[in-house]
């Protein structure tokens, strides 16, 4: 069984590729077990998901102890009023079954609710012990550095959409300017990347699948994956084994030539910021 590496920020250490549960209605307990019986040991959930109840239980399900579990969940831009967030807090606790997470991001931004009182309430989660990490996701790189200047306890990640053909270069760097890692939520692109002429070579060369190229390339940019679940057993314990063979600097920029400048897939209208392009 193979175990993705860590990669440290601001005392953390974050498995480099964790099961994502976003936008999946159906996601089952077993999913969640299957995947930690593969070897994932980082979940990625969220209040908004609705998929915290079926984590908790695929945890417990997979007999992995919860020490080896970084388990992350999101509390929604509609609670990041401090006593909203409290509450949006302590029903994901109870949803998930457990007395802590490893990270707790603040989902989205959100204009009307004061950064400082929302940069203040995830710090006091982290002090009273709900979660041992904190971080912010789909924050711009000027909304980071305020939210990192407001916020009492040290942030290690922004989790954002990232994949070949959304060009994050300066949101990586900005990241690795500020000792954060950045964690890439649709990193396969929902299924757009498959398909792809470059990747497809690429990977016939390596005797690889265009997912394992495509998250090979973000491993090697030093970035986390979050990637979809699967149903299918073979496909889950693919995605985990990324580790055994190395891009070279022409595939590396062959890769990053992709991007497009329709390639965002997450832009939700009212809600998201200005980007960085």
């Amino acid at each position: 069984m193979q175990l993705a590496p860590r990669l440290p920020a601001h005392g953390a250490e974050i498995p480099a590729i964790g099961l994502g549960t976003s936008g999946i209605g159906d996601v089952r307990a077993e999913h969640v077990a299957a995947a930690l019986e593969a070897g994932y040991r980082h979940i990625d959930t969220a209040r908004k998901y609705g998929t915290e109840r079926a984590v908790g239980e695929g945890m417990r399900a997979s007999g992995v102890p919860r020490a080896e579990i970084f388990l992350c969940t999101k509390v929604s831009h509609e609670n990041l009023h401090a006593a909203e967030f409290a509450r949006s807090v302590e029903q994901s606790l109870k949803a998930l079954g457990v007395d802590y997470v490893d990270l707790l991001l603040v989902h989205w931004p959100e204009k009307n609710t004061p950064l400082a009182e929302t940069m203040g309430a995830l710090a006091k989660a982290k002090r009273q012990g709900l979660t041992r990490h904190i971080g912010v996701a789909n924050f711009n790189i000027a909304m980071l550095d305020d939210a990192i200047r407001l916020c009492p306890e040290p942030l290690v990640t922004l989790q954002a959409e990232c994949h070949p053909y959304l060009d994050q270069s300066k949101v990586i760097a900005a990241c690795r300017a500020r000792g954060l890692v950045l964690t890439a939520y649709c990193p396969l692109g929902r299924g757009r990347l498959r398909g792809d002429a470059v990747l497809a070579e690429i990977a016939k060369r390596k005797g690889k699948t265009f997912a394992q190229v495509a998250l090979r390339w973000l491993m090697q940019h030093g970035i986390i994956a979050a990637i979809p679940r699967s149903s299918n057993p073979e496909r889950i314990a693919q995605n985990l084994d990324v580790f055994d063979f190395a891009l070279d600097d022409d595939e590396m920029r062959r890769i990053g030539a992709l991007r497009r400048a329709d390639g965002r897939i997450a832009d939700p209208f009212g809600r998201a910021p200005t980007w960085d392009v």
